[in-house]
C-alpha cells in the first residue's frame, strides 16, 4: 500500500482537491436556491423563462 500510494500521490491529492471544490461550489448553489437567490439576478416574477407566473 506505501508502494503504490508513494507513486501515485499527486494524484490522490488532484483528486481530492478536485472532489473538495466541486463540494463548495455545489453547496453554494444549495445555500443560494435556499436564500432565493437567482442565477440571472432579475425579477422572476417577470421573467418570461418562469413557469409560476
Amino acid at each position: 500500500m506505501a508502494a503504490w500510494f508513494s507513486a501515485n500521490w499527486i494524484n490522490v491529492v488532484l483528486i481530492a482537491f478536485l472532489i473538495l471544490t466541486v463540494g463548495l461550489v455545489v453547496r453554494g448553489m444549495i445555500r443560494n436556491k435556499k436564500a432565493g437567490k437567482s442565477s440571472c439576478g432579475g425579477d422572476c416574477s417577470r421573467c418570461g423563462a418562469c413557469r409560476n407566473r
